[in-house]
């Protein structure tokens, strides 16, 4: 189907991947983009069409079988660097025109990995903002988290406490403990229960959140797999601290890049693998 823009013509991308889109795909409706301002997320954005799932679950399988069996999933990043059908997979037009309705024409990716959690999985992630982690001026990033399977309550869906993006960077302290899949905890005394919202997907629906919002997500105590992937698209007056994240790189997803204040890094031609959380462009021989 072609994928109107909100001036009524034909998005400028064609689906690069050959899953089905949604016939429900739309623009965000002014109440959703006032919600995700106000509260700092939206969920249950249809991007790919039911039939869609069982190759999306199918191309997942193909990424974790790549990686050797010491690599852990979730600790590795920037597979859009790496691999073409992930980037491909990244610019599918809904995707794109729903981040732009949040951030304006002209944006990039940087970031671009899984968050997965097997069945009788013990790992949590604890309440934090992704904010605090990242050497980025101005901080605006939105994240879109796609469901590969539904994730619900059931098996450990994404909490996030609404409005929460709005108190700044808060204090975070060190935790190791061996079950935290981060490090960095948000203070408890943040976590208002009465503002918790579980972000729950079906398969194929994306949500969106912003870079500040405080979010979790608990032990998956069911018989249910829990696979999400996670795009970090940010516009192009950001510009990242390259003496903390030396191999930082954008490739632009949409418009054009007129401040130029961060390196960008070559479309990938390869089905290659991250096996580390950053890794420069130049590692994935992208010739």
């Amino acid at each position: 189907m072609a994928l109107k823009n909100s001036t009524g013509t034909s998005s400028k991308n064609n689906n690069p991947t050959l899953f089905p889109i949604s016939s429900y795909v739309r623009r965000l409706k002014p109440t959703e983009i006032e919600q995700y301002e106000k509260s700092g997320y939206i969920k249950n954005l249809p991007v790919f069409a039911p039939e869609a799932v069982s190759s999306l679950q199918t191309l997942f399988e193909e990424f974790t079988q790549r990686l050797p069996e010491s690599v852990d999933i979730n600790k590795t990043n920037c597979w859009h660097k790496a691999s073409k059908k992930f980037h491909d997979l990244c610019r599918v037009p809904p995707i794109l025109d729903y981040v732009e309705e949040l951030i304006g024409p002209n944006f990039f990716q940087w970031g671009g990995q899984f968050f997965v959690k097997y069945p009788k999985d013990g790992s949590e992630v604890p309440w934090h903002q992704d904010a605090q982690y990242w050497p980025l001026t101005p901080q605006n990033t939105v994240t879109v988290w796609l469901a590969i399977f539904d994730v619900d309550e059931e098996n450990v869906a994404m909490k996030i406490v609404e409005g929460s993006h709005n108190l700044g960077i808060i204090k975070h302290s060190t935790n190791n403990a061996p079950h935290l899949v981060l490090n960095q905890e948000a203070e408890k005394s943040m976590i208002k229960d009465a503002n918790v919202r579980t972000i729950d997907l079906k398969a194929g629906e994306i949500s969106l959140h912003n870079d500040s919002l405080l979010h979790s997500s608990g032990p998956n105590n069911s018989d249910r797999m829990r696979a999400g992937i996670t795009m970090r698209f940010s516009p192009t007056n950001v510009k990242c601290d390259l003496s903390i994240w030396p191999n930082f790189e954008i490739n632009m997803a949409r418009g054009t890049d007129r401040y130029k204040l961060n390196p960008q890094s070559p479309e990938p031609r390869n089905e290659l693998f991250p096996v580390k959380l950053f890794q420069h462009s130049s590692e994935f021989q992208n010739e």
